[in-house]
C-alpha cells in the first residue's frame, strides 16, 4: 500500500501542471493588440513656475488627438495631464479617454515622460498606460498600451505643441 501513494501524488502533480498551461494558454490566446497612429493638438494649458530651480514648471494640459487604426477604424480621444517639467522636459500622469464611432470607449492611465519643443526643434516622448475602464463593446478591458510621440514646435497662436505619434494596446476582455 505504501507504494501506490507516491504514484498518486506524481499522477495529481501531472494533472495540476497540465491544468495550470492549459489555463495559461487560453489567457494568452484571448488576447489582442490594437496599433494605431494619432494626431493631437492642446485646447488648454496652464504652466506654473517652481523656484526651486532655473526651468521649472508644473503644468496641466487638456489636449485632443486624432486616432487612426491598423484596421482602418476611426476614433477620437480627450486626455487630461500633469506634468512636472525642468528645462522644458519631464515626467507626467495622463487620463485619456478614446471613443470610437460605436460610442464605445477605452480609458487609460498614462505614465511617462515629455518634452515641449525649443523652437523649430521637435523632441520625442513616451509612456507605458493601464487599461483602467472601458464601455460598450470594451466593458470590462484589462490591458496595457505603449506609445511613442514626438512633439511639434509650438506656433505662437497655440496653448502647446501638436504631436503625432504610434501606439500598441494589448488587451483582453470577459467572456461573453
Amino acid at each position: 500500500m505504501a507504494t501506490k501513494k507516491p504514484i498518486f501524488i506524481w499522477i495529481l502533480f501531472g494533472i495540476l501542471i497540465i491544468a495550470a498551461w492549459l489555463f495559461g494558454s487560453v489567457t494568452q490566446a484571448g488576447a489582442e493588440t490594437l496599433n494605431y497612429k494619432f494626431y493631437s493638438w492642446v485646447i488648454k494649458a496652464e504652466n506654473s513656475r517652481v523656484a526651486d530651480v532655473k526651468g521649472h514648471t508644473v503644468s496641466y494640459v487638456v489636449r485632443e488627438s486624432f486616432v487612426v487604426f491598423e484596421n482602418g477604424e476611426v476614433a477620437t480621444a480627450y486626455a487630461v495631464s500633469t506634468a512636472d517639467l525642468v528645462g522644458g522636459s519631464g515626467p507626467f500622469l495622463q487620463y485619456a479617454t478614446t471613443t470610437f464611432a460605436d460610442g464605445s470607449t477605452i480609458i487609460s492611465k498614462d505614465e511617462g515622460t515629455v518634452g515641449v519643443p525649443a523652437a523649430g526643434a521637435p523632441t520625442a516622448g513616451g509612456w507605458k498606460s493601464e487599461l483602467i475602464k472601458g464601455t460598450g463593446r470594451f466593458e470590462g478591458i484589462k490591458g496595457t498600451r505603449v506609445a511613442k510621440v514626438k512633439y511639434l514646435p509650438v506656433e505662437k497662436w497655440e496653448a502647446g505643441p501638436k504631436a503625432i505619434g504610434e501606439a500598441t494596446m494589448t488587451y483582453t476582455l470577459p467572456s461573453k
